[in-house]
Formats: structure tokens, C-alpha cells, sequence
């Protein structure tokens, strides 16, 4: 038996991917419908509401009795007064009890003993790229990111290997740069070999690459044309060869390799104990035109871009059919600044004013839903740039005047505030215009934010998401300033704020390594960068649950182990509070649930009822098969 889970609205979509005739009728014409159906067919509101009525989906990964009881653990409810408590019961996806209550109610049938285990609340990646993530070609390696030298990205390869076919590429992709590794270094062809010698592999960081292949990858590689490919010796593809690798591999992927990718995305995730990934779209080409076709995989793309009318379309279907399990928000990210051959102002900006004109806020289910408009509704600008700071600025009236929650990515420098500055004023200047402060527009980053701008964010009802992600490409400054974000100072302002690691593409996915950086201040290199910027654990845990959940617009129902709330929580491999500092980077679910299903299971935790399964994959069914 498979449990229901309410469906805010049905999708725009049919099964063929083709747009329904409600979809066409929503916006009115196909390139309304397009516009719409740019990122997502499911829209959603700035905050929660009721929505259109539901139907039903049937998540196919519950469990037949789904009411579980987790006893004799060190459970961290992130309440109010920062309860910790020893039991939890799990019922009907939510939480149905905490503390003394959970034991003394209900059924015993499905008792977990956690043995004293830490468990916290399922971590809320406040600003991250997951589409990126969801959408890689070949089979993905996304744990090579936790690799600490070539040797671990060696064995994470080879660790991939038994479950792929004869022909089909191994990949590994984003995830930062070659510094985050003992040798500063990506793999040589030789040592690749060493590890998978019968599979094609390919490694490429950041947006554009390096990449890196094996003997394999290379023969391919040297094979294709339009555009050709060049390989050196050691396997290195740099420059823009980097680029025309990965779009050849694009270009072979199927849908059902893109729904393999994105299985494999949520698998990683709920492996890093994220149950709710905030995500933050993909750039995409800006001219003016709403025709999906205009935005196919292009050769020089690089990881960072995807036609962005159809790179959710995977996800989707997924989630049509009951099997995404792991809760995926979503934000507009519109990348038309100024175009000549549009006009004045007043024709500026299409797409933006079709998605405000035709998407339905609130649309969306408990698994898929779109947030509002980010990072950003055009490109930033400041008023040198004429034509350029004119769109911004009307991007940001235009959001104002719908309604829609919205934000913008800025950081600053430690002597530079002035583009927050320009942010803060002009969104102070619309809420005395229209009234945003329901809204909760958020400034991403923020990271130099002043001590004032932070009090008058805070004053228009806005939060901030802090870069976690520093610690990576940050260095000591001559000057002794801190490197930022300004974590102490963000804490003291009071203003609501979450923490982020940005990944797919320029940082890890990880959320543990933010934690590690905004609790110590120390760069990849073990060097203190952030001096006077520390918080505390608690603080730093409270950001990736509490305050990602209020940035996100979910802490009615979600970022605590509290009585009524979707019972998303995760069991720790370490206890977070009393681990050393280098131990915490290391931190791993041993168990994770979403809507109180197991979505990853070590092993490690045994109860009275077993799961068979070592997979990170939901589709196994003895999963929940009592054991003799």
C-alpha cells in the first residue's frame, strides 16, 4: 500500500511532455504557456497558502505501516527553547509526538532504537543549483566532492563502476575546484585508468571546466567533430574544448537518462541529510525571445546553462508519478537585462512580465513548488550603466507591484557596501510603494551587509542566506579583515537569515562544510580568513533548519522537530555538538526521512523492523520487509 500526498494542482504538462490544454488555456497562447513553463509547471506562492484543490499522487517509497517510533536518541528539535528530547513519533508523514508523548501514544510495531544518536532536523539548502545537479549526463559520481585527495576521487569512481553499463560514461562534475584536493590537482588519464579502465570517465569543475579523462574518454573524445574536442596527453581538456566535451555528452543523454540523474541528485542529497533543496535555476541565454527552441544545449554553454523551459521536465515527471522524494523549491531566475533591439523601457523585460502575468502563485505540491523570483528578475546594474540599472530597477518594481517574493544575490566587499546599498534603498523606496513586507525578499549572499542595512532589511519584513561556501576560494586579506560573510555580526542584527553552500557548480552540494566555515572561520587550506565572524554550532545548525525554513517560506511546517510539522528529520552518523572541528566537515546521515519515509539508510540502525537495502535508491521493497 502506498500512501497519498495531497497535490496542490495538476500539472500543465501531459505525459508527453506536451502542453495540456489547461496549460495553453493559463496562458493564453503558446508563448504564455512557455513562459510559464520555463523552469516548472507547478508556480507557487511567496508563502504558504491554501492553494487550488488538491488531488491525489501516490509516493511510491512509503512504507505499507508508516508510523514509526525513534527511541533513545539525542534528538536537537530546534523549538523555540532548543528541546532535545529521546523520543519522536513519526505518523501520516508528520511529527505526532515528541518526548515522553511519542512513547506513550500510538503503536510500538516499528520501534527504531537510535542507541543515543544524534538527530536533528532535515538541513534546508537555503541557495544551491540543484537542476544542474539533477541533469548530468552519464552516470554521476556527485561524492567525489567529499574527496579530501585523488586518491578519495579515485575511489569514488570505482565505487560507481559494478552499476554502470558497458559504453556508458562515468562522470563527475561542479562541485568547486581542483584546490579542494590534498594536491590542488585534478586526477591524471593514468591514475583514472588506474582506477576505472573499462568505462569511459569524465571530470570537469566549476562552470567552464578544467576536465580531466581516462583512456576511454579520450578515444571518444577524439572521435567526435562539430565541434572537435581536444585531448592532451594526460586526459586534460581545457579552455573552451572543456565545454564542447560536455555538450557532446548532453546532447547523447535521453530523458530516462535525465531521470536516472535526477534520482541520483535526490539520492545524494538525502545521503547529506538535505530533505528540502532551495533552488536557484540556471543562467539562461538573454535575448528576447520566448521560444523554447531558442535555448537547445549550445556547444559553449558550459555546466551552468540548460534550456531552461525544459531542464525541470525530468523532475517532473518524477514527481508526477509519486517517485521524488526528496522536496525541491524553486525561484525564477530571469537573465534579460537591457536589449537594444526591444525598445524603450516599456518593452523591456518579456519574459519577466509573462511569467508575472500568467504563472499562479501558490501552485505546486509539498514536493515541487516554485518560491518567487531569483536570484535575480534582471541583471544587477548601478546607475553608470544607464539603460542597464533602468531594467533592474523596473525589474524589481514589477515584481513589487504582483506580489511575488523576490531576490537579489549581492555580497559586497569588507569596504565596499554600496551595491547592497542600492538593494536596500530601492527595495525600502517599493514597499513604501506597494507593501512587500509580507513577502519576505530575501538578499542572497549578503555577505558585508552594514550593521544598518541589515536593521532596514529587517524593517521591510526581508531575511538574508548567507554564503557558507567561502571557505573554498577565500584567503587571509593584507588588511586583516574578515573574509566574510559577517556570521557574528549577521546573528546580532536579529534580521532572520539562513546558510548556504551555493553548490552544484562553484562549491560542494555538502552542507556540513558551511557549518565547519561559518563555526570557525577556516579556508580549505586550514587558514583563518573570517577572524570575529564565528557563531556557534547551535546558530549554524539553526540556520540550515529554523532559518532556512523562514527564508524559504516553510517554518509553518517544516525546520523543526515540532508536533504537527512534515516529519523530515535525519539521524547522525557524529554527534554534531561535541565532535571535533575536522570531524564535523565529516558528518553523515546514518538515516534520513522525508514525510516520514526512509529516503537513506546506511545500515547502521537497527529496530525491530530491518531494511534489507544498502542503496540509496527508493525503488528496492524490501525496504520495508519484516525479517525473519
Amino acid at each position: 500500500m502506498t500512501r497519498k500526498i495531497d497535490r496542490r494542482a495538476e500539472d500543465e504538462q501531459d505525459e508527453g511532455g506536451r502542453f495540456s490544454r489547461r496549460g495553453l488555456l493559463v496562458g493564453g497562447s503558446a508563448a504564455a504557456a512557455a513562459a510559464i513553463l520555463s523552469a516548472s509547471s507547478t508556480p507557487a506562492a511567496a508563502q504558504p497558502t491554501a492553494g487550488p484543490p488538491a488531488a491525489a499522487t501516490e509516493r511510491r517509497w512509503h512504507p505499507d505501516d508508516d508510523d514509526i517510533l525513534l527511541v533513545n536518541g539525542r534528538i536537537h528539535t530546534m523549538d523555540d527553547h532548543d528541546t532535545v528530547v529521546s523520543a519522536v513519533r513519526l505518523s501520516g508523514g508528520r511529527i505526532a509526538a515528541v518526548g515522553r508523548e511519542a512513547q506513550t501514544s500510538g503503536s510500538s510495531k516499528n520501534r527504531i532504537d537510535l542507541r543515543g544518536r544524534t538527530v536533528v532536523p532535515g538541513l534546508i539548502e537555503s541557495h544551491t543549483h540543484f537542476v544542474s545537479l539533477a541533469n548530468r549526463p552519464g552516470y554521476h559520481v556527485a561524492e567525489w566532492e567529499l574527496a579530501k585527495d585523488v586518491a578519495g576521487v579515485l575511489a569514488a569512481l570505482a565505487a560507481r563502476r559494478p552499476e554502470v553499463p558497458d559504453g556508458q560514461f562515468i562522470t563527475a562534475m561542479g562541485a568547486g575546484t581542483p584546490r579542494m584536493f590534498a594536491e590542488q590537482r585534478l586526477p591524471t588519464r593514468a591514475e583514472i585508468d588506474s582506477a576505472v579502465s573499462d568505462r569511459p570517465v569524465f571530470l570537469y569543475q566549476n562552470f567552464n571546466g578544467p576536465a580531466r579523462v581516462n583512456t576511454l574518454g579520450k578515444q571518444f573524445f577524439e572521435s567526435v567533430s562539430n565541434p572537435a574536442v581536444a585531448v592532451a596527453d594526460d586526459g586534460s581538456i581545457v579552455g573552451d574544448a572543456a565545454n564542447y566535451a560536455l555538450y557532446h555528452l548532453r546532447i547523447r543523454q535521453t530523458f530516462e537518462d535525465q531521470r536516472r540523474s535526477a534520482l541520483d541528485a535526490m539520492a545524494y542529497s538525502a545521503k547529506l541529510g538535505i530533505t528540502l533543496n532551495y533552488d536557484q535555476v540556471l543562467f539562461a541565454t538573454p535575448n528576447g525571445t520566448l521560444d523554447p527552441s531558442a535555448y537547445e544545449t549550445q556547444p559553449g554553454d558550459g555546466l551552468r546553462k540548460l534550456n531552461h523551459y525544459r531542464m525541470y521536465d525530468p523532475y517532473l515527471s518524477l514527481n508526477r508519478e509519486g517517485s521524488a522524494y526528496v522536496r525541491l523549491w524553486i525561484n525564477f531566475l530571469h537573465q534579460q537585462g537591457f536589449i537594444p533591439a526591444l525598445g524603450g523601457l516599456d518593452k523591456q523585460l518579456p519574459e519577466l512580465k509573462e511569467r508575472l502575468r500568467n504563472a499562479m502563485p501558490g501552485h505546486g505540491d509539498e514536493f515541487v513548488r516554485i518560491r518567487g523570483i531569483g536570484e535575480w528578475a534582471a541583471p544587477f546594474a548601478t546607475p553608470s550603466n544607464a539603460n542597464g540599472y533602468a531594467v533592474w530597477r523596473e525589474a524589481q518594481r514589477l515584481v513589487a507591484q504582483a506580489g511575488w517574493h523576490n531576490e537579489n544575490a549581492i555580497p559586497g566587499t569588507p569596504t565596499d557596501q554600496s551595491q547592497i546599498e542600492q538593494v536596500v534603498s530601492t527595495w525600502e523606496a517599493l514597499d513604501a510603494e506597494f507593501g512587500i513586507r509580507h513577502l519576505r525578499w530575501g538578499l542572497q549572499h549578503a555577505d558585508h551587509a552594514t550593521p544598518n542595512q541589515l536593521a532596514r532589511l529587517k524593517a521591510i519584513g526581508a531575511g538574508v542566506s548567507l554564503s557558507g561556501f567561502r571557505w573554498l576560494s577565500g584567503t587571509p586579506r593584507a588588511d586583516g579583515l574578515p573574509f566574510g560573510p559577517m556570521f557574528r555580526q549577521i546573528h546580532d542584527s536579529g534580521i532572520p537569515y539562513g546558510l548556504h553552500e551555493d553548490g552544484v557548480h562553484i562549491a560542494p552540494h555538502n552542507p556540513w562544510f558551511a557549518m565547519h566555515y561559518a563555526t570557525t572561520g577556516l579556508n580549505v587550506l586550514g587558514q583563518q580568513i573570517n577572524p570575529g565572524q564565528q557563531i556557534s554550532r547551535t546558530d549554524a545548525l539553526r540556520a540550515y533548519t529554523r532559518g532556512a525554513a523562514w527564508f524559504v517560506g516553510v517554518d509553518d511546517r517544516l525546520g523543526s522537530i515540532e508536533k504537527g510539522k512534515h516529519a523530515d528529520l535525519v539521524v547522525l552518523d557524529k554527534d554534531y555538538f561535541s565532535v571535533s572541528d575536522a570531524e564535523m566537515r565529516d558528518i553523515r546521515p546514518v538515516l534520513s526521512f522525508v514525510d516520514g519515509g526512509i529516503v537513506h539508510d546506511t545500515g547502521v540502525v537497527r529496530g525491530r523492523r530491518d531494511w534489507a537495502h544498502d542503496s540509496d535508491h527508493p525503488y528496492d521493497e524490501s525496504w520495508w520487509r519484516v525479517q525473519a
